[in-house]
Order: C-alpha cells, then structure tokens, then sequence
C-alpha cells in the first residue's frame, strides 16, 4: 500500500470516527440512569441496557402522535418535492426558450438568502391559505427547493436530446417522454435527493416550531425541544427518545447509500 493511499484512509477513518462516536455515545447513553449520566466524566458503557427510559419515555412522551407527524411531512414532502424539482429540472435542461438562463440564475441565486429573511413573508402567505397550524403548512412551503432543481438538471442534461427527439417523432407526448424516459434515467439522482429530502425534512426544526401552535401537530424535533424545556430536564429520557428519532433516518439511508456516489458522480456535466 503506498504512503498516499495510507494517509487517505487514516484520514478518513479519524473523519468517519468524529460522525460515528457521537451516534454512538448517544444511543449507549440513551440505556444509562441519571445517576450515571451525572457521573464527571461519564462512562462510555451502561452498568445495564434495561430498557427503562424507552419505556419511562413513551409513558410521559406522546410519540407515537409526534412519530406519524413527522412520518407524514417527511413522505409527502419528498415525494412533491421530487415531482416538482423533477419537473422544473427537466424544463430548465430539455427546453430552448427566451430567458432559461435568468430563470435558473435566480434559483440558484436563492440559495444565499437565509431562511430567517423569507420566515415573515412564507408564515403571513401560510397564514392567508389557512395553513398555520397543520401538517400541510409545514409541507407545501418546503417542496420546491432550489438545490433540488439544480442537481437534477445537472444530472438531466447528461442525458442525449437525440433520446427525447426520437421519442417525439415515435408520437410519445411530453408527459411519457418525462415519466417513461427522464424518470428512470434518472433514478440514481432522485435517489440522491430522497436521501437529502427525508434527512432535511426529518431533521427540520425552525419552521414547523414556528407553523405548529397545537400539540397535535407537533413534530419529533419540536416536542423534543419541548420536552427537553422542562424545569428538571429528563436527560435519559431525551436521550432514549433522541436515539428512536435517528433510527428512520439512520434506515433509509443505509437502504439507498449505495446510489449516493452512482448519482453524485452524474452531477457533473
């Protein structure tokens, strides 16, 4: 093995070791009392993995409530989000019209806009529509996504315009060309942007704590925070509802981690 090639992996485990040894100390903690948790420093291992606080937890914690919430913002968010950066991708790479250029400039250029600037602007349009307070409001202003159209637009002009010219003279409509050629040509992308959609969407904290007024629409990550609010901050507890929360994630990206290089690769023009 030569000293190049040596040095990149050690590099890259001491990377992988800073992602993986916080993961894991959370979930080994998740199984520890208070008691050993208040321990200076604390053990890396439970004296014993009882699942006490899993079952303290959702006693006190109503997860299963915040676990479909969060399940039903995150599905139905990807699947529009796909559909929809697919669609304006696909206009952008395949369509020759006056101003294309501008028009993909200024979706990229929304990408230096912080979030914080457009949450007054986003929350009164969601509060016009009547979607303060509800599961939809917390879907529908998350789905178009400039990063979104970008990579696949990337990955979209890759593909041959002879392709779609041939489908156009067989008497295939632009709703086949798209669904039956563009779709699948592009899976490894789409792939790519389901496994950043859900973490997104899973993940995200600010803006349904800012749409969400009611209990019952809260998500994971809000009633968490919520939780973790208390005078006397239950950290076992936190700890054990913590680690079921990075579980579907955890899942779906150890399902689709292989199309990760496979489509970044195809990014590039």
């Amino acid at each position: 093995m030569s000293r190049g090639r040596a040095l990149t992996y050690v590099v890259l485990t001491v990377l992988a070791l800073l992602v993986i040894v916080p993961i894991a100390w959370t979930a080994l903690s998740s199984f520890k009392s208070p008691a050993e948790l208040a321990q200076r420093p604390p053990g890396l291992l439970p004296e014993s993995f009882a699942p006490d606080n899993y079952v303290d937890a959702l006693g006190r914690f109503r997860f299963w409530l915040y676990l479909r919430n969060s399940t039903i913002v995150t599905v139905l968010a990807t699947v529009l989000t796909l559909l929809l950066n697919a669609m304006a991708a696909f206009g952008l790479a395949k369509y020759r019209f006056r101003g294309r250029g501008v028009i993909f400039g200024l979706i990229l250029c929304t990408l230096m806009i912080p979030l914080q600037i457009i949450f007054i602007p986003v929350y009164q349009v969601a509060a016009d529509l009547g979607l303060v307070n509800t599961l939809w409001g917390m879907i529908v202003p998350t789905v178009a996504t400039p990063t979104g159209v970008f990579l696949l637009r990337q990955y979209m002009l890759k593909i041959p315009d002879d392709l779609i010219e041939a489908a156009r003279l067989d008497g295939a409509s632009e709703l086949r060309i798209f669904t039956t050629i563009i779709l699948p040509l592009c899976a490894p992308a789409l792939a790519v942007l389901t496994i950043f959609s859900v973490v997104w969407r899973w993940n995200d904290f600010l803006w349904p704590l800012v749409i969400a007024q009611d209990e019952q629409t809260y998500t994971l990550q809000v009633a968490l925070a919520r939780f973790a609010a208390e005078e006397v901050i239950p950290l076992h507890l936190i700890l054990a509802m913590s680690t079921l929360t990075m579980l579907p994630v955890i899942a779906v990206f150890l399902v689709m981690q292989r199309h990760i290089i496979r489509g970044a690769v195809g990014f590039t023009p």
